[in-house]
């Protein structure tokens, strides 16, 4: 069997099948249905009025619809239709000898596409491609107007980015940042785009202030900054949700707050802005430098004792870490750790921090309930008793110090040492060796 296709694009891509609607040539056609996106064609027909049309041609002429297919992504770029690909696959094998389509910039808007419906022709695989007043069958006259056609509607959406790309620079040159306001601001609707300002939010604003001062004044890190949005401040974007900490630090970072923008991003162009700044430029310096200075380590690459081995006895989510410093009179710095849910599975679980030192008392207490791989905990041993004898040989020159034979092991015991007095890896790699499942709740741990 053989095809014909409508093009215009909307939502997702679906594909319907149906039984042969006309009975009446040897050919047979495919509908092909995609609804545009882009903004001249916004009051093309719909799907559903575009499907209607093309049945009452193929009625008219007497055309096999074999079935009919809808396509819901833009044809700017080649190959990016999965339901068009598909349909393009179907007439190489035999399936359809012919397309049907609204109109021929329906089929493609890039070369790439173009070239492919014109290739299918030459090797008389597609014998005609029809729209509501067109024709375009295997001859050079019909197959150089489709492409000029198609070209057209390339050239069309080139000259349209190359319009928004105009517009929104002659905006950034009037002191109006394109695009979303940043947290703290929201955009004032206009008819004309290039007028519509940028306006402080009255409710987020304040709190969005109070977050550079109390990065600059109190020395809060990103980490206390998102806490204190998330709970004392009740923070939330305009959608409503709750921030994270990746945009805390966009926050922190953005030159908008004091007035000024760059567009594009990365491009090194930059405009003062005629929206009303938040901060000053001292204040954002100072919280630049702040920044600067705070402590880093890169994602994921920070290990705590005993991170991946809790789980929430709340919502059964897993536990993280974060560390704290406390500046002593002494002039001293403390450090503190303290384990939490991360709220991967309730972001509204409410369980309080514990810290590190709580754990590991209430481990000592329990560790006597604990299931332990008795072998590995023998392995570990015999390691420690290895590597002592090859001290022994190799650093004091006492070759003849016969081999240590592994003793009775009290796995509690050499539990409670490695917990006590061990590396944080080797805390690691002991409650590794356990057969039961941790859990902390209401800051107690206990076994599953």
């Amino acid at each position: 069997m053989q095809g014909i296709m409508t093009n215009q694009a909307v939502g997702l891509a679906s594909q319907i099948a149906a039984p042969p609607l006309y009975v009446g040539t040897a050919a047979s056609y495919c509908l092909y249905a995609r609804k545009s996106s882009e903004d001249d064609e916004r009051q093309a027909l719909s799907i559903d009025s575009q499907i209607k049309e093309m049945m009452l041609i193929a009625e008219r002429e007497h055309l096999v619809i074999s079935e009919v297919r809808k396509e819901s992504h833009s044809a700017k770029a080649s190959g990016c239709r999965p339901v068009y690909n598909q349909l393009l696959q179907d007439v190489r094998t035999g399936m359809f000898a012919g397309i049907l389509t609204w109109s021929p910039d329906r089929l493609s808007r890039n070369a790439g596409d173009l070239g492919v419906l014109v290739d299918l022709m030459d090797q008389g695989l597609l014998k005609e491609i029809r729209t509501h007043g067109q024709r375009f069958s295997n001859s050079p006259n019909e197959k150089f107007l489709l492409m000029i056609l198609c070209s057209q509607a390339k050239l069309e959406n080139d000259n349209r980015g190359i319009n928004v790309k105009r517009g929104l620079k002659n905006k950034a040159e009037l002191g109006i940042r394109p695009g979303l306001a940043p947290l703290g601001y929201y955009n004032e609707l206009s008819h004309d785009r290039n007028k519509g300002k940028i306006v402080i939010d009255p409710i987020r604003a304040p709190i969005v202030k109070e977050v550079f001062e109390r990065v600059a004044y109190s020395g809060d890190s990103g980490r206390d900054i998102l806490n204190w949005l998330n709970t004392d401040a009740g923070f939330t974007t305009r959608t409503g949700k709750r921030v994270a900490l990746s945009n805390v630090y966009v926050m922190l970072r953005n030159n908008f707050y004091y007035g000024m923008f760059e567009y594009p991003f990365k491009s090194g162009n930059w405009y003062e802005g005629t929206h009303e700044p938040l901060i000053n430029k001292e204040l954002f310096d100072k919280v630049q430098s702040q920044l600067l200075t705070a402590p880093k380590s890169k994602p994921g690459t920070k290990e705590f004792s005993f991170t991946k081995i809790f789980t929430c006895g709340a919502c059964g989510s897993g536990i993280t870490a974060e560390e704290k410093f406390k500046n002593l009179k002494d002039g001293t710095i403390r450090r503190y750790i303290y384990y939490h849910c991360t709220g991967g599975s309730d972001r509204t679980c409410n369980q309080l921090y514990i810290r590190e030192d709580e754990i590991l008392s209430q481990l000592m207490d329990i560790i006597d309930k604990l299931e332990i791989d008795q072998l590995g905990i023998k392995d570990r041993v015999y390691k420690e008793l290895f590597r002592y004898q090859t001290l022994i040989k190799s650093v004091l020159g006492q070759p003849g110090i016969p081999a240590i034979e592994l003793p009775q092991v009290d796995t509690k015991a050499y539990a409670k040492h490695i917990l006590k007095d061990g590396s944080r890896d080797e805390k690691r790699e002991l409650l590794s060796c356990l057969k039961t499942k941790l859990f902390i709740k209401d800051k107690k741990v206990y076994v599953e």
